[in-house]
């Protein structure tokens, strides 16, 4: 009762006009509590208000919209295409239901390191992915944001050291026929859910195990409802930020530069909030205290590869024909530029 509340009333403000007095109001939407110590998104919604309002010297007023108070995503997104919301941090699953090819963000264990990511999302490949979303789906990306870091797999069943263990579990997935595909491919069973549903899920035994950044699990505090944790750092997958290109292109130049700078310094904010959670007791010792932590060895690691990569690359093939193939290369060209220009 009270999240409906919420809902109608943001809803109603989302019919003030968007300028006021000659002031411009760009309303930013995300999907996660608005915790800009604890949570990625919202260090993101956090610096980018701090950054346009000072720098544009009070001509643009950023009203934010945290914690799905929206609606889900797909509906969200929807506002943003029609100009109601401004702006929104959309995760790559609700991409998806716009943009199907954002599956190729998705590869498993496509990453060695953070750095590597950050190069990929940053420059030509990031550049170009988003010059085709805007073509293919109609929304302006202002970037590749933090979603939480390296994937973990929890569950209430049984301790994971093996794709042979996944067997007979439940694991909740985003609306992302990839990662379908890579929970299949390890012998789990898929079902979607809805990010505002999976703690309830999760504890009722809708499902029994998801996959999550460690700095997402925590902040969902999914450690109440899942007993074991395994760190397999198979996916990294950015958020995708989005504005309505028309109003994008309504700002002056000067204004346009104003948000591509706070939407960068954002970003960079919510990677390094992403990497401290990691390296502090907010993060691993946190879950620590109420799961079973299990780190496969190398040989272990190597059999969720050998079955997820391979099962990867022949899905976005099946699914996408050509184009995934072209977009799969794109992906791994990147990555093997970044880790030359890294020295890897």
């Amino acid at each position: 009762m009270k999240r409906t509340v919420y809902t109608v009333l943001a809803l109603m403000l989302l019919l003030v006009p968007s300028a006021v007095f000659g002031q411009i109001t760009l309303k930013l939407a995300h999907l996660n509590p608005q915790q800009p110590y604890d949570v990625a998104s919202a260090a993101m919604a956090a610096v980018f208000k701090s950054e346009v309002e000072s720098k544009s010297n009070g001509q643009i007023k950023v009203e934010l919209y945290p914690n799905g108070v929206l609606g889900k995503e797909a509906e969200t997104l929807v506002q943003v295409k029609s100009g109601v919301v401004q702006s929104f941090i959309s995760s790559s699953g609700g991409m998806a239901q716009f943009y199907p090819l954002i599956d190729v963000t998705n590869m498993p264990f496509a990453f060695s390191s953070y750095n590597v990511g950050y190069k990929v999302y940053d420059g030509d490949f990031g550049k170009e992915l988003a010059a085709d979303i805007e073509k293919k789906a109609g929304f302006h990306v202002l970037g590749f944001g933090e979603s939480g870091g390296f994937f973990a797999i929890t569950n209430s069943k049984k301790p994971i050291k093996s794709p042979a263990d996944m067997k007979g579990i439940k694991l909740r997935t985003m609306a992302l026929p990839l990662h379908q595909a890579i929970v299949k491919a390890l012998g789990a069973s898929p079902t979607t859910i809805a990010w505002a549903e999976v703690y309830t899920s999760l504890q009722t035994g809708v499902v029994d195990g998801q996959m999550n950044p460690i700095s997402i699990i925590a902040m969902a505090k999914l450690q109440e409802v899942q007993k074991y944790i395994t760190l397999t750092n198979h996916l990294y997958a950015p958020y995708v930020w989005v504005i309505n290109p028309k109003f994008y292109n309504s700002l002056s130049d000067e204004l346009k530069n104003v948000v591509d700078d706070a939407a960068r310094t954002a970003i960079v904010a919510g990677r390094g909030l992403s990497r401290i959670i990691d390296s502090t007791e907010k993060g691993l010792p946190t879950l620590a205290e109420k799961l079973q932590v299990y780190v496969p060895t190398k040989a272990e690691m190597k059999l969720f590869r050998d079955a997820t990569v391979p099962a990867a690359r022949e899905f976005m093939l099946s699914q996408y024909k050509d184009e995934g193939k072209i977009w799969v290369d794109k992906f791994f060209d990147a990555i093997d530029k970044a880790e030359k220009e890294l020295g890897y």
